[in-house]
């Protein structure tokens, strides 16, 4: 069994302890342990019930006691949450936080394209002509020319047949996946480290999920080997760049697993869209491998082609199959016209635009090397758009965020349960419109500040000693 750490490092007497000594502090009083009838949820309601409050059925969940652990932690060594901060303008290379302008490395802005003016004069003419909704499901009443103008250009950018917009990228996986494999009969293999909504998805379906370690093909062939004739349907699922790793699965070999186990392969795009490949067509691109031989290419509309919403894209059938059946485009309403309109003309600016993506590479390269160089842990990271820094636990990543906040660099911590809580991060995503020597300060910023937090002993070791310093004796 491995080893506890981070949070599951203390009891939950210890956890119950800091947060009431947190908020006996704020009272003003001596710490005082807890007792049940303090904080059972009766007494709660007949608090709120007194004052004339409705009872709320959520505040005790356990899901929320982590929650409030967590802020307790962070309230009493002083360190701010940095998440849900207001950006003042577009994110790009910089952005303005509170109305001071900071370099910026957590959008996924990649080539730049959020707010070029053809991309904004293309949203504000189809909301001319078509509103800003469709106002229905587009299998009834909402289907618009720019729907099939997108799908068309998407397909033939990619090298597939045809293609299929949905309005959320999270669900495009989730009603994809959830429908085409079944309860009891199919068999869906993904990597460890697949996005939450290949997962969601494969629960959704009911069918048996496997996961094979991280980009290791061997485990995969071996799972392949054992499970597949057990099941009729075979998923495999992937990401092309990997959002929290910012490396790449080798896509020949998967193609080859898949036809030698008589199995789907879907390859989730959503960060390497626009990224992979010279003209950023992709991973199949990067490995110079036929986009016809990967059954289901997913992306989103979100990133590289700022707008907002996700795709299917393959054969023919596949897409008439989505099209008519999945309950999350059936029953949804079609894709907003400016977004739709705003990722077309993304689509037709990358196109033309191999510059800014060779920017983006060098970014990514000078970034790696830079970060290396300097001792920093960038973990299994290629280099390209997306760069960790492993930290090691949660605490001190969001302290870290902090700190580089105020130094004028914005870049947002990764932390459990998105994570494994040793393996937190601060995670940067670079862009073409960064420029060397915003990068170069940055890596001199970071590595400044994490060898500080080192030599202090920053982090959730430090919150357990206060809490059981601040743990009252029997």
């Amino acid at each position: 069994m491995a080893p506890r750490r981070g949070l599951d490092t203390l009891s939950q007497a210890v956890k119950d302890t800091l947060l009431w000594s947190v908020r006996d502090a704020a009272r003003g009083t001596e710490p005082t342990r807890p007792h049940k009838a303090e904080t059972s949820e009766s007494d709660e309601h007949k608090r709120r019930s007194a004052t004339g409050q409705r009872p709320d059925p959520f505040a005790h969940l356990p899901e929320m006691s982590e929650i409030r652990t967590q802020k307790a932690v962070a309230d009493l060594l002083g360190v701010v949450h940095p998440f849900f901060r207001i950006h003042d303008d577009r994110a790009g290379a910089t952005t303005h936080i509170a109305g001071r302008k900071c370099i910026n490395f957590a959008s996924y802005n990649y080539l730049g394209f959020n707010g070029h003016p053809r991309i904004s004069e293309a949203a504000k003419t189809a909301i001319d002509r078509y509103g800003t909704s469709v106002s229905a499901s587009r299998l009834v009443a909402g289907e618009r020319p720019i729907h099939r103008a997108l799908e068309r250009r998407l397909a033939d950018f990619i090298g597939v047949e045809d293609a299929v917009v949905m309005v959320s990228g999270h669900a495009t996986n989730v009603t994809t996946i959830g429908h085409l494999l079944r309860q009891g009969k199919d068999l869906v293999c993904h990597d460890a480290l697949v996005h939450n909504s290949v997962l969601v998805g494969a629960n959704l379906s009911g069918a048996t999920r496997r996961s094979f370690p991280h980009n290791d093909f061997e485990a995969l062939e071996d799972l392949l080997a054992h499970c597949r004739h057990e099941h009729e349907r075979c998923l495999i699922a992937v990401e092309g760049l990997y959002s929290m790793d910012g490396d790449c699965p080798n896509l020949p070999r998967l193609i080859e697993l898949k036809e030698r186990y008589d199995a789907w392969l879907l390859v989730d795009e959503a960060h390497s869209l626009g990224v992979l490949g010279p003209t950023g067509r992709g991973i199949a691109e990067e490995f110079k491998s036929d986009p016809q031989a990967v059954d289901i290419w997913m992306g989103t509309l979100s990133k590289t082609l700022s707008g907002c919403g996700g795709y299917i894209a393959g054969s023919t059938a596949l897409v008439e199959y989505l099209k008519f059946t999945a309950p999350g485009f059936v029953y949804s309403v079609g894709m907003a016209p400016p977004l739709a309109a705003a990722a077309l003309a993304s689509l037709e600016l990358l196109v033309n635009a191999p510059d800014r993506v060779a920017k983006l590479r060098d970014n990514g390269r000078l970034f790696l090397e830079l970060a290396r160089a300097a001792d920093l842990d960038t973990g299994t990271s290629a280099g390209f758009a997306i760069v960790p820094v492993m930290v090691g636990d949660s605490l001190r990543a969001v302290y870290l965020a902090n700190r580089l906040l105020d130094r004028g660099i914005n870049v947002l911590p990764i932390v459990y349960p998105a994570v494994p809580e040793r393996s937190a991060r601060l995670r940067f995503f670079l862009t073409a419109e960064h420029e060397p020597e915003q990068i170069r300060f940055a890596i001199s910023m970071v590595a400044e500040e994490v060898a500080q937090l080192a030599r202090a002993g920053f982090g959730l070791k430090m919150a357990a000693a206060v809490a059981k310093a601040t743990r009252p004796r029997s």
